[in-house]
C-alpha cells in the first residue's frame, strides 16, 4: 500500500472513530464493546495475515515491541471508550490533538533528545493555554470533567506508545505489528471485564451494533496497520499533522450525525490546541522551509 494512501485511510478513520466509540458504548457497556473490537480485530486479522503469506514473529524483540503498543492499544482505547460516557465525541479527537505537544515533551526526558526550540515551546504552552479552555467549560458542570481526565491519561498512553514502539525498532511489518500487539491486549482487556462487572448485554441502538464491526476492520484493522505503516515511513512531524486535521472534522461529525453541540470554551479550546499544534510543527526547519517555498511560488 502506498505511504500517502495510507496516511489518508488513518486521516478518515481517526477523524470518524470518536463518533463510532460513542455510538459503540451507547449500545454496549464501554469495556465490552472495545473488548468486542479487539476481539473481532483478531478474528479478522489473522487470516488475512496467513493469506498474505506471513507470520507473526514471537522472539524476544517482537515481543518487546508488542508489548510497547500496550498503553495505546489497551491503555488509550480503554480509557477513551470509558471516557464516551461523559464527553461528547468531537472532545475524543480534541482531546488526542495533545499527542504531539505531550510526546514531544516526553521525548525531552530520553538520553541524547532532540532539542525544542522556541516554536516547539510556543506550541506547548499554546496547547496547554487550549487545554485550560476545556477543563473550563467542563468545570461548569456535568460529569465532563470526569471524562477529560481519563482522556488525557488516554493521550499519554497514546504518546508513551507510539515512541516505545520507535524506540524498539523491531522492523515488524505494519500488519504483524497490529496483529500482534491486539493478541497480547486481549488479556487485559479480559481481566478489566471482568474487574468491571460487564455484561454483554445489547442496547436498543443498533448502530452501535455497525460502529463495532466498522472500528474492529477499520480502527483496529485497517486503522492500525496503517497507522504503523505510516508510523515506519514517516517523520514523527509528519505523522504528527494527523492529529491537526482529525479534530475539525470529528466536530462536525459529531454535530452532524449526533446532534453534539460544543460549549464554547471547547471550541475556542480546539481551535487554540490546533494553533498551539501549528505553532509546534513550525519548529521543525523542513517544515519552515516548505511553508516558505509555498509563499515564494
Amino acid at each position: 500500500m502506498p505511504v500517502g494512501l495510507a496516511y489518508l485511510i488513518v486521516v478518515l478513520v481517526w477523524a470518524t472513530t470518536p463518533l463510532a466509540i460513542k455510538w459503540s458504548a451507547e449500545t454496549f457497556m464501554p469495556v465490552t464493546a472495545v473488548m468486542l473490537r479487539m476481539m473481532l480485530a483478531v478474528a479478522v486479522g489473522l487470516p488475512w495475515l496467513w493469506l498474505l503469506g506471513q507470520r507473526l514473529r514471537w522472539d524476544r524483540l517482537a515481543i518487546k515491541s508488542y508489548a510497547a503498543a500496550l498503553p495505546g492499544v489497551f491503555g488509550a482505547m480503554s480509557l477513551s471508550y470509558l471516557a464516551s460516557v461523559y464527553v461528547a465525541s468531537g472532545l475524543i479527537s480534541v482531546m488526542f490533538g495533545l499527542a504531539p505537544l505531550l510526546s514531544g515533551f516526553m521525548l525531552q526526558l530520553l538520553p541524547n533528545p532532540v532539542r525544542l526550540n522556541l516554536w516547539h515551546w510556543a506550541g506547548c504552552v499554546t496547547g496547554v493555554g487550549g487545554l485550560a479552555l476545556v477543563f473550563a467549560d467542563a468545570l461548569q458542570g456535568g460529569n465532563q470533567l470526569i471524562g477529560i481526565l481519563l482522556l488525557l491519561g488516554a493521550v499519554t498512553g497514546f504518546s508513551v506508545s507510539g515512541i516505545a514502539v520507535k524506540q524498539v525498532a523491531a522492523g515488524l511489518g505494519p500488519l504483524p505489528q497490529t496483529l500482534g500487539s491486539l493478541i497480547i491486549s486481549l488479556p487485559c482487556f479480559w481481566g478489566l471485564w471482568f474487574v468491571m462487572g460487564e455484561s454483554f448485554t445489547v442496547g436498543e441502538a443498533m448502530h452501535g451494533v455497525w460502529a463495532v464491526l466498522y472500528l474492529a476492520l477499520c480502527g483496529s484493522l485497517i486503522g492500525f496497520v496503517c497507522y504503523f505503516k505510516v508510523l515506519a515511513s514517516l517523520s514523527a512531524a509528519t505523522v504528527a499533522l494527523i492529529t491537526l486535521m482529525t479534530p475539525v472534522l470529528a466536530l462536525l461529525l459529531g454535530a452532524l450525525f449526533n446532534g453534539e453541540q460544543p460549549g464554547l470554551n471547547v471550541i475556542v479550546g480546539a481551535l487554540v490546541i490546533m494553533f498551539g499544534l501549528a505553532l509546534y510543527f513550525l519548529g521543525d526547519r523542513r517544515t519552515r522551509a516548505a511553508l516558505v517555498g509555498a509563499v515564494g511560488h
